[in-house]
């Protein structure tokens, strides 16, 4: 092996490194003259950004809270037991109850309803109005009682005490006219009420007739009562 001086050694570095400066000039040199990939070939225009469409959002239109019905609060009663209340025009009326004297209480009114009640309660009002609760059922129960009859007496109250010579306060083809306003019509309303809805029985029962205490007809009827002051008879 030949044997090299210091001055060789320095001399073979240098034309070593020089080699290798030319080897990296002579790669770099290559490389570039290579284009870079590409995913493929463009077919569309670029655009300027500030002519560029962009996507549209389509936003929902709000609903205008100012032209819809208000909805109305939910009954607290009806959510609670979870049926509709029905109309009050369904809703059958609460029978009175209690005594005589606390059913007039509850039904007293200045107008009878119907026509037929305003005939019953003109009765009572006439022929009872200062007699006690008790008397003025009695005789209104011996109105209703020839209405029902069968046959022998008119089937109306109206009827009842417009049949000739029954009742001595109807004159001709009318009824004389009772204060509205007076409690002792309200209370004649009351009764007429009671004796019309079979609400209250009556001491005197099936009666038929009856007639003032101070007086003696002469009848040859059964007596059933005497209530107030009036006596009545089948």
């Amino acid at each position: 092996m030949p044997r090299f001086t210091a001055v060789d050694r320095k001399y073979l570095a240098f034309i070593l490194i020089s080699f290798r400066s030319a080897l990296l000039t002579c790669i770099a040199l290559t490389a570039g003259t290579f284009a870079p990939a590409q995913a493929g070939p463009s077919t569309e225009p670029l655009l300027p950004a500030d002519s560029a469409t962009l996507p549209k959002i389509v936003v929902p239109q709000l609903l205008d809270i100012a032209n819809e019905p208000e909805l109305a609060a939910p009954d607290s009663d009806s959510q609670d037991s979870g049926v509709q209340s029905s109309d009050d025009s369904d809703t059958a009326a609460v029978r009175p109850s209690g005594d005589l004297s606390s059913m007039v209480a509850q039904l007293k009114s200045s107008d009878p309803g119907t026509h037929e009640l305003d005939c019953l309660a003109t009765g009572i009002y006439f022929e009872a109005k200062s007699e006690p609760l008790s008397g003025q059922l009695a005789v209104g129960k011996v109105i209703a009682n020839r209405a029902q009859s069968g046959g022998r007496f008119p089937p109306t109250y109206c009827g009842v005490l417009f049949q000739r010579g029954q009742f001595s306060f109807v004159r001709g083809h009318s009824l004389p006219s009772a204060p509205r306003s007076s409690r002792q019509w309200q209370t004649a309303v009351a009764i007429a009420k009671i004796v019309d809805q079979g609400l209250k029985e009556s001491g005197v029962g099936d009666a038929l007739f009856f007639h003032a205490r101070y007086v003696s007809p002469g009848w040859h009827l059964k007596r059933i009562a005497a209530i107030g002051n009036h006596v009545f008879y089948r």
